[in-house]
């Protein structure tokens, strides 16, 4: 990366950072091939984690900001070890496809060993910016769990002719909508697999990764009906932004995000995050659920502080349960080093997020 580009990466992320979005956004709609994406652009490197440095950060959840960006990273589909970590538990991946009229896209469907034709769980696995379907089994480790209890899991892979830069247009008002653009194939893909093979369609979840969170929480705000549970891992909430500008301020601020109604939530997101910044987990619970409980913990054998809340209705039941990890940044939390955007040093969420699932 030149120079020169560096130099308009890091304004335009000083002028996002100070809530002057609208310059931000001329700094980076100057011609093409003027800016590169920066994968040091985040200042507070205590917090860097595994394969940090093949990473965007203002320009993940946004993807490319336009089309003559130069090319990111992206973590090799046929990456041995990413391959080899997420079909270790012993059951089978198996690589397929969905068609429908609002488009296509490819997915990984991991068959756990004990799948013998009962009514199973099925999980819905959302990959962040730069991320495939590989990195994001190898990375959270939930294929793991998923032969542990007999889960389905679905990892759509976000395709470059959508987004160059494999990131879920979550911030664009024609993805927003049931039955339209992401939504749709997405859905569409849940049922897929619902029709192939025997899914119990009480269980069924959906969970996501920065721009895969943000992805969640609509998926959660567009199909109420088709979702048990949603998971946001270092995302936004719904309706955050209608547009690239609005998604820059977003991350700083939380926008305009309607929190989760309807669907049991279950929110991780650290505190140092400087990539889409904490607000957006207080933005994405219920502001009429009643706190029951906030635990903190000091983390064991060396691992991330964190503090969980826990919100229930009037009638007492959980609706949303709230992960703060203390000192955390933008990554997948107890997370392995074979994927990207992972972070070992905290709490276990894959495994916390099935809990809270198998229980909803």
């Amino acid at each position: 990366m030149s120079g020169s580009s560096q130099s308009h990466m890091a304004e335009a992320l000083r002028l996002v950072r100070d809530g002057r979005l609208a310059e931000a956004t001329a700094i980076l709609q100057q011609g093409p091939g003027t800016v590169a994406i920066d994968p040091d652009a985040d200042t507070n490197r205590r917090h860097r984690v595994s394969n940090d440095r093949h990473l965007p950060r203002v320009g993940d959840l946004l993807g490319k900001l336009r089309a003559g960006l130069p090319d990111v990273a992206l973590p090799a589909p046929s990456d041995p070890d990413k391959v080899a970590a997420a079909t270790a538990p012993g059951g089978v991946v198996r690589h397929l496809t969905y068609s429908g009229p609002a488009g296509s896209r490819r997915y990984d469907l991991y068959v756990p060993t004990g799948y013998a034709g009962e009514a199973v769980p099925l999980v819905v696995m959302l990959h962040g910016g730069t991320q495939d379907a590989a990195d994001f089994a190898a990375g959270t480790r939930m294929n793991e769990l998923a032969e542990l209890h007999t889960v389905l899991v679905a990892y759509p892979e976000q395709s470059t002719a959508a987004n160059t830069g494999r990131y879920w247009n979550w911030f664009r008002a024609e993805d927003q909508r049931r039955d339209a653009g992401e939504p749709a194939i997405l859905a569409g893909i849940t049922r897929q697999v619902m029709s192939d093979f025997t899914v119990d369609p009480a269980r069924v979840y959906v969970a996501g990764m920065s721009a895969g969170g943000a992805m969640a929480a609509v998926m959660a705000a567009t199909y109420p009906d088709l979702y048990g549970a949603v998971a946001v891992h270092s995302g936004l909430g719904y309706g955050a932004a209608h547009d690239m500008p609005s998604a820059f301020g977003a991350m700083q601020t939380g926008g305009s995000a309607e929190p989760v109604a309807g669907v049991p939530l279950i929110v991780f997101h650290g505190d140092s995050d400087t990539t889409v910044a904490a607000v957006n987990a207080e933005r994405l619970v219920p502001p009429r659920g009643v706190v029951r409980s906030t635990e903190t913990h000091r983390g064991e054998r060396g691992g991330r502080a964190y503090s969980r809340t826990v919100y229930c209705d009037a009638s007492g039941s959980v609706i949303a349960e709230q992960w703060i990890v203390h000192g955390g940044g933008h990554a997948w939390f107890g997370g392995s080093r074979l994927g990207s955007y992972t972070d070992p040093q905290g709490p276990d969420a894959s495994a916390e997020i099935l809990r809270f699932f198998i229980e909803h």
